[in-house]
């Protein structure tokens, strides 16, 4: 039985995450908001107009990165007390009020990269070549020369920047706040139904008439929010493209692909490899969902059901600690030292609440620790999850004492590999563990249905989806509810062909991933995943010299591009091979999945 979502008051302390790490209280929190503003004043009368050679270049430089050490905490506090309960008007009224503040400061400070712009290559040389602090920085500057405008179109550009916001807070608004769900009837009982339970409980439940009743009732209330969700989404659209032509970038897609160090060529193989070669996979192991569970038919609203119901184990919080530390002890002390931080000192928010963000993510903050989000439901999913946003966490907890700000952070095209990568770690443990058919067809089940599912179908099929939504904007159209239905259920088709019937409100998936908000996001979690599962498999072969080596990399945070990073950890991602060999990989998992379903079927004849 699915519980109506508490409210925030009502939930344990104990497990919701400690803010007070980053400002213990709310006047410590608005001194730092006053003393930022006037660090930033005080940093625009000594430098505007006076970067001029590469010494007053480096001096600015560092101004600007002490301001960035002010602006962090701030921000992550605002962004994270919002996260976890968008009814709250106090979190609110204080988001809203900061991003306005957030925008005056990135306006007054758009001269830097205008007048950095404007000096010589040779000055921007000399100045990397004094200070290795800022040549990432200055690096990328110079790449970008060429779409600088006009140092006063750049001033005004950011002070717009809450308004070009704006569309994502809509977004989260309307999903969040005003899209309340009624109880839903299964042969005269009522279930409660929120967006945290559908997604973590009712997605998922073992009785067919629950899950589709659920799905349908889902549905329904997405449905009557599917014009205004379209129009919020087309503003986003349409704000992408007009910066994309005003900056002079050849199209969207370049625009979007700039600060990703990839170009459209990588982007595009993900999408077309895989649903040329993964999909016949993916569909032999719908079918057998199908034939496991006796459904009369598979449809969309099947495809998140487990295989062994009753071998699929609830987990406390506590619980997941040891999962996690036995699968990830492999990375080493230090690293287990931080995931046992997060445990200790409420890193992680795990309560599940009215108007909480839903999925989940971890925030990096540099010079603070991370925060990590996550409903936790008891399900072995969960430590999946959870392990994940500790790859992020891990990730950055090292990057982060390793370089500066401004060199910390890798391309959004790497980003998913480090979280991908404790996935892989905890499947593997898992399966060393037992040689019991049942426990090893749960296990794979697991790595299929979650992990390789998650990131390789459904971010995969989001991404599809994505790309024919930004090529009919590129060429000037725009789009609204029933032109996304249609992209979206074309792409869901296309991938799932006869095997799986795709019932009517799977094409409004389109309305549950804030990811469209972020640009070109959601194919870098299957170039992510591709990378993590060579570098698995190395870990499982080679064993210490492999970990060392992807210690190094999470060390080199932002420091250079993807193709570099993943060389470092011994895996090409400028050729085809680490994903067709994954894409091969996900197909032996689901054969193996075939042949213990027969094993386990024909021990119980």
């Amino acid at each position: 039985m699915v519980k109506s979502m508490p409210l925030r008051s009502e939930v344990n302390i104990e497990e919701t995450w400690n803010l007070e790490d980053l400002f213990k209280t709310e006047a410590d929190y608005n001194t730092a908001v006053l003393e930022l503003e006037q660090m930033v004043n005080a940093f625009e009368v000594k430098f505007k107009e006076k970067i001029t050679d590469a010494a007053t270049a480096i001096e600015a430089l560092k101004g600007y990165e002490a301001i960035y050490a002010k602006l962090v905490p701030v921000g992550t506090y605002t962004s994270l007390a919002y996260s976890t309960d968008q009814t709250n008007d106090e979190a609110q009224m204080r988001a809203s009020k900061y991003s306005s503040i957030s925008a005056k400061i990135s306006s007054k400070l758009s001269f830097v990269d205008s007048e950095l712009s404007a000096l010589p290559v040779d000055v921007l040389e000399d100045a990397m070549n004094s200070s290795a602090d800022f040549k990432n920085y200055l690096e990328k500057l110079i790449l970008q020369k060429e779409y600088q405008l006009h140092p006063e179109v750049e001033k005004m550009l950011a002070a717009f920047s809450s308004t070009f916001e704006g569309p994502y807070d809509l977004y989260n608004t309307t999903k969040m706040v005003d899209m309340a769900f009624d109880d839903f009837d299964v042969n005269g009982k009522k279930y409660p139904l929120s967006y945290v339970s559908f997604e973590g409980d009712w997605e998922s439940e073992p009785d067919t008439d629950k899950r589709r009743a659920a799905f349908e009732a889902f549905s329904a209330k997405l449905k009557d929010y599917q014009h205004t969700t379209a129009k919020t989404y087309d503003m986003h659209l349409q704000t992408e493209k007009t910066t994309s032509d005003i900056r002079g970038y050849e199209n969207i897609f370049d625009y979007l692909l700039f600060n990703q160090e990839v170009d459209k060529s990588m982007h595009d193989r993900q999408i077309d490899l895989i649903t040329e070669e993964l999909a016949p996979h993916m569909r032999k192991y719908a079918k057998l969902l199908q034939k496991i569970h006796g459904l009369d038919k598979m449809t969309f609203a099947d495809l998140k059901i487990p295989i062994d119901p009753s071998y699929e184990p609830k987990i406390t919080i506590e619980e997941s600690k040891k999962y996690i530390d036995d699968a990830l002890s492999i990375m080493g002390d230090d690293y287990i030292h931080m995931v046992n931080r997060s445990y200790e000192e409420r890193w992680t928010d795990f309560a599940q609440n009215k108007g909480k963000s839903t999925g989940a993510f971890c925030s990096s903050p540099h010079g603070y620790h991370p925060y990590i989000l996550i409903s936790w439901t008891g399900s072995m999913e969960d430590v999946f999850v959870l392990a994940h946003e500790l790859g992020h966490a891990g990730h950055f907890y090292n990057a982060n004492r390793a370089q500066n700000v401004f060199n910390a952070r890798p391309s959004t095209y790497f980003i998913e590999a480090p979280s991908t990568m404790n996935e892989m770690l905890v499947a593997n443990h898992l399966l060393k563990n037992s040689d019991d058919p049942k426990f090893k067809r749960w296990v794979i089940s697991s790595i299929v249905s979650r992990t390789y599912y998650h990131n390789f179908v459904t971010h995969l099929l989001e991404a599809a989806y994505q790309r024919k939504v930004y090529e009919r904007v590129d060429a000037g159209g725009n789009v609204n509810a029933t032109v996304l239905n249609e992209l979206k259920r074309g792409v869901l088709e296309d991938f799932w062909g006869d095997d799986v019937e795709i019932n009517e409100g799977a094409e409004l998936t389109w309305m549950r991933q804030p990811h469209y908000y972020m640009g070109l996001y959601p194919y870098t979690y299957s170039a992510g995943l591709t990378i993590s599962t060579q570098v698995s498999k190395r870990v499982l072969e080679e064993g210490q010299p492999a970990v060392d080596e992807w210690l190094e990399v999470l060390k080199a945070g932002g420091t250079k591009s993807p193709a570099e990073l993943s060389k470092m950890a011994g895996v090409d991602i400028t050729t085809d091979k680490p994903l067709r060999d994954t894409i091969a990989y996900i197909g032996e998992l689901i054969d193996e999945l075939v042949s213990l379903t027969e094993e386990i079927e024909a021990a119980e004849k």
